[in-house]
């Protein structure tokens, strides 16, 4: 996710934002004014933001002072001007304590905003960083106008103050909502990251003028939607203002594409992935103590495989113990010119693409606008999203915001960097409800009524769905083996492999399963009257405006099999053809699911749950011979997501 979310403390105000945050993440001096100390770092000063800055006699835009923040977040919700109010009510004769009081906002409380840290994908930042001062001016405004869209989302569809007994009443704040904006410039490592800080104030005033909270647990469950929006909108900013497009590109294998701007080459991305390179290293580590822990008694201590929470949870300890002090902030102008020179000396891309790095974006972005249209179907992006959402949920229970979050991924994927008209996610999540999820939601309870947490399911099983062939499991290799099984001593690291090399036994990733999903639920109902539209022409449109080498075979024809097959015309993806097409930047991920591609997605997918039932199986023969201990679960028990152990955290989510 390129948004994350952090409670901010009253106590925690003081400790780290008022020292570190407002100042661009380094140190402030002490008894430096605040103003000082920003001009000092080189970083611009914080602005407001929101609806319900009219209410506290503020305006948008206006610059945050020390004690406005102090009052607001430091001080346990208090309001902005507290300090003259009190002042203005003393004068007036009033006693201290209701003075005091005249400056509050309702009761106090000791949460008093959460962080929101907003970033864009790291093309843009890298053309942020690289370009002339044009180009940086309009990828700041695109991140300040996507922020402001979010925000305004957040205003409208996610913010609500709870009150009465148990908090039984719910509204939303009718005035809006209070935030400072802060802007970095650089990551702990001192390569560019683009990032903004909003905090924003729990504080929101409700119809009958009083003064409540906003209930911080709605903004946790829609961070995944709020950065999906995000990403959606500075993308098609920033290509509708310079001529771009997105692609997909694979970080991860197993997990969902991440779009990125075309043109710029992937070693760049390397070249600032600095920290990804040791967070990556210090998992490995985490991973191998993870299958070879074993108790006092030589028992397996956590599952012989990691599974998706127990790898998100140690990605966080890999990051807290990766984590770099902080670098003394200088300002900008020097910063773009140290980040190109040592991208020249140290990232393996030609001096000539990182100085032109934005001609060569726009040759690709034309490239792929005029061969991939951009139509969204309504109809069959309810099944991709739906399909997506029911297989990367455990028991396929998801609630309305994960369904509104993969539709506004899906949109990114589709429109590759064009505006879209508004509204058009909550058409697709309104399709995809009415059409292919089953309300499922606990209707004694009070949160079971609201629309935000009424729980669903998808109307059809997959299950139900046509099986396909399976390939032969090949042998297992003795050499490549998991480090511990259970029931077996903890083998010792090979001699010259480093935690890195072991083959970790991991459950296989859900995201090539929900686009295998998807493409069968979408062939499936292809013939029927629920999902027709414009999507196959565009598909057919995509296929066709393919390379010849890059197209799948054309299906067998029985009455002339003994012929000889055309040149050109292979099973197999020419590689030839796939370099050319890399090395020209243009854009090979844009082509929708072929069928070759849609085969090697499920003999891959058929291949990891092969080998998960070929380790169950042998667990389980390996504690039948000891007779010892119970023969464990079967193989989907014993991935259950709450067996974690101590490393047990929240799920990695969707």
């Amino acid at each position: 996710m390129t948004v994350d979310i952090r409670v901010i403390r009253a106590g925690w105000m003081y400790r780290y934002y008022l020292r570190g945050t407002v100042v661009g993440d380094g140190r402030r001096p002490a008894r430096t004014p605040l103003r000082a100390a920003q001009e000092q770092a080189g970083v611009p000063v914080g602005r407001w933001m929101g609806r319900g800055l009219a209410v506290l006699g503020l305006a948008p835009g206006e610059e945050v002072t020390e004690a406005q923040l102090r009052n607001l977040f430091g001080e346990r919700g208090r309001h902005p001007h507290a300090d003259r109010i009190e002042a203005e009510r003393l004068a007036a004769g009033d006693s201290p304590k209701k003075a005091y009081r005249a400056g509050a906002l309702g009761r106090r409380v000791t949460v008093t905003g959460v962080d929101f840290v907003f970033r864009p994908q790291p093309t843009i930042y890298l053309l942020w960083a690289f370009g002339d001062e044009e180009t940086r001016l309009a990828i700041e405004a695109a991140h300040e106008r996507a922020i402001e869209r979010v925000l305004e989302w957040i205003e409208d569809e996610v913010a609500v103050i709870r009150y009465g007994k148990d908090g039984i009443y719910r509204v939303r704040p009718p005035g809006g909502l209070v935030a400072a904006r802060f802007r970095h410039y650089e990551a702990r490592s001192g390569r560019p990251l683009l990032h903004d800080h909003l905090l924003l104030s729990v504080k929101g005033q409700r119809l009958d003028g009083k003064w409540g909270s906003i209930h911080t647990t709605a903004l946790y469950e829609n961070t995944v939607a709020a950065s999906a929006l995000y990403n959606e909108l500075v993308a098609a900013e920033v290509c509708e203002t310079l001529g771009l497009a997105t692609e997909p590109r694979i970080v991860t294998p197993g997990r969902r594409p991440v779009m990125e701007i075309a043109g710029v080459p992937h070693e760049l991305i390397r070249w600032t992935a600095r920290r990804s390179d040791q967070i990556a290293a210090c998992l490995a580590e985490l991973e191998h103590e993870y299958v070879t822990a074993v108790d006092d008694d030589g028992e397996p201590r956590f599952l012989p495989v990691v599974s998706e929470r127990a790898r998100a949870k140690m990605n966080q300890i890999a990051a807290r113990k990766t984590r770099p002090p902080k670098r003394k902030t200088q300002p900008l102008a020097q910063l773009r010119v140290w980040w190109k020179v040592s991208a020249i000396l140290t990232s393996k891309v030609a001096a000539d693409v990182i100085t032109s790095l934005l001609e060569h974006a726009r040759a690709a972005a034309a490239a792929i606008r005029a061969r991939v249209a951009a139509v969204v179907d309504i109809a069959l992006a309810a099944v991709d999203v739906t399909a997506t959402v029911f297989v990367m949920n455990e028991g396929g229970r998801f609630h309305r915001r994960l369904l509104l979050a993969e539709a506004r991924r899906h949109l990114a994927l589709v429109l590759r960097g064009r505006r879209r008209e508004p509204g058009l996610d909550e058409e697709i999540v309104a399709a995809a409800i009415s059409t292919h999820c089953l309300d499922i939601s606990e209707l004694t309870t009070a949160i079971g009524l609201l629309a935000d947490y009424r729980l669903y399911t998808a109307r059809w099983d997959l299950a139900d769905l046509p099986a396909r062939p399976r390939p032969p499991t090949p042998a297992p290799d003795p050499d490549r083996q998991p480090p511990a099984d259970p029931g077996e001593p903890a083998a010792h690291r090979p001699p010259g492999q480093d935690a890195g090399e072991w083959e970790i036994p991991r459950i296989p990733l859900q995201y090539d399963r929900a686009v295998l999903a998807g493409a069968m639920v979408r062939e499936k109902l292809r013939t029927t009257t629920v999902v027709r539209g414009r999507a196959y022409d565009v598909v057919a449109h995509q296929q066709a405006a393919m390379p010849e080498q890059l197209l799948a075979p054309e299906p067998a024809d029985p009455e002339h099999d003994d012929q000889e097959q055309e040149a050109g015309r292979g099973e197999a993806i020419d590689m030839t053809a796939l370099r050319a097409l890399r090395e020209s930047r243009t854009d090979v991920e844009a082509l929708d699911l072929t069928a070759d591609r849609l085969r090697r997605i499920q003999e891959a997918a058929t291949k990891m749950v092969n080998d998960s039932r070929a380790r169950a199986h042998r667990h389980t023969a390996q504690a039948d011979a000891d007779a010892v201990r119970p023969v464990r679960p079967d193989d989907q028990q014993a991935h259950h997501p709450q067996q974690p152990g101590p490393h047990r955290g929240r799920e990695a989510g969707h």
